[in-house]
């Protein structure tokens, strides 16, 4: 896990980087695909994820080098062959993870997330789950073990397979000529991101768009049909942590409510949005039926509450690359608790953003316990051994979130104002 922190520590500048460069370039040719508290929220969802999974947090149902040590056929040698092939049964099995996300009820609920925001930006990208908390992949990846494919070639491509899926959530590139019959594209992404009827479900691959034309899920995008963006079911809400477990909670309630003890049963393992008959009649979910008509979700936010959003995203952002970076030192106890203040920090600041009236006792409570903390141990997790008095500028932090809290909740009269970035 050390690894995949630092890995994280120089990747998340990275990525934040490019977002405000498509940001930038946006505002310079007078076509921005960015709304700024959405982009916060996406940024938010990443850095919860990024938490989530440099903590290990779940349960591992079966590893590849268990699988690899009981199935392997063959044992293909340290050459640029072995690279190519786990490469290529990496993609095969994201492409059938990504395919269960979209059409199993329970699977859903680890990727909406990712399709919630109504903007389709770079950011968007980063809207990565901590709802996956059951890793069943390496199921997916039994070719790769028959074959012999070594667990260190599995374990260096995985990341860069996954990063390598960043660059395409854009509206800025057109569609690539001969590309286009090779590998995933904007284009083909923009379709699959859409909620237009015609473009549900479709171009699942990662990187390869192969599979989507061998498996009958490949969908051109159609100059008639522009795509629209978000889910069918709105989230109505900029807290990531929120829309993580939405679906669930409905799947939940569903369950419970439902007569039928077979619907009880079979709701976790049915199509995407199926539901038991009875429920469904009587609680009514809203669904989107005109794409092109509905409302975007877009709480009344003045200049100053998106400006201080930014700043606690800006400052979370930092907070967490400090943990990435003193991951060691922390040890693993200390980081569940770092982990836990990040976590709270975005469900606060993002909660606030939509004007809910319980956020100020989320940044009340946050901002007490990490005063308490800095009271305590006199630090703030080492900071001080990098920046001297770090730990008063952490506490100047929590203070600041206390104060701002209150005047956002209940001294700030908001009125509805252009987006800082739309």
């Amino acid at each position: 896990m050390e690894s995949y922190a630092t890995a994280l520590l120089y990747a998340t500048p990275f990525f934040i980087g490019l977002v405000l460069i498509e940001v930038l370039y946006g505002q310079f040719v007078k076509n921005q695909k960015h709304n700024l508290m959405d982009t916060i929220s996406s940024l938010s969802s990443g850095l919860t994820n990024v938490v989530k999974d440099s903590l290990g947090l779940g349960v591992i149902l079966i590893s590849y080098p268990f699988l690899l040590e009981h199935l392997a056929l063959v044992e293909i040698k340290s050459t640029w062959l072995v690279w190519v092939v786990a490469f290529i049964a990496l993609d095969f099995a994201g492409y059938w993870n990504h395919r269960l996300s979209h059409h199993i009820n329970f699977f859903w609920n680890q990727h909406v997330i990712h399709h919630s925001s109504e903007e389709f930006n770079l950011a968007c990208a980063l809207r990565q789950p901590i709802s996956n908390l059951l890793g069943y992949y390496a199921l997916l990846l039994i070719p790769a073990a028959l074959l012999g494919v070594p667990n260190t070639v599995i374990a260096v491509l995985a990341p860069i397979h996954l990063f390598a899926q960043f660059w395409y959530h854009t509206q800025h590139i057109g569609k690539m000529g001969w590309l286009e019959y090779v590998i995933v594209t904007p284009s083909q992404h923009r379709v699959h991101h859409a909620i237009n009827q015609q473009y549900i479900d479709k171009n699942l691959g990662q990187i390869f768009c192969v599979w989507d034309r061998m498996f009958g899920t490949f969908q051109e995008e159609l100059d008639e049909v522009p795509p629209q963006y978000g889910v069918l079911k709105p989230a109505h809400t900029w807290n990531p942590i929120v829309i993580n477990f939405q679906h669930l909670w409905r799947l939940i309630q569903d369950a419970w409510r439902t007569n039928n003890y077979w619907d009880k049963f079979r709701i976790w393992f049915m199509p995407t949005g199926w539901r038991p008959k009875d429920v469904k009649d009587r609680y009514p979910v809203e669904i989107i039926e005109d794409v092109y008509h509905f409302k975007k979700y877009q709480p009344e936010s003045s200049v100053a509450l998106k400006g201080y959003s930014l700043f606690q995203l800006l400052v979370t952002t930092v907070l967490m690359l400090f943990m990435f970076y003193n991951y060691s030192e922390i040890g693993f106890r200390g980081l569940l608790l770092f982990g836990s203040f990040v976590f709270l920090g975005v469900y606060g600041y993002t909660t606030l953003m939509d004007r809910t009236s319980y956020a100020i006792w989320i940044e009340l409570f946050r901002g007490i316990a990490g005063l308490a903390l800095i009271y305590w141990t006199n630090d703030w997790f080492g900071i001080n051994e990098y920046l001297p008095m770090g730990n008063y500028l952490v506490g100047l932090y929590f203070v600041t979130t206390i104060f701002g809290a209150v005047y956002f909740t209940y001294f700030e009269k908001t009125l509805a104002t252009p987006d800082l970035v739309s």
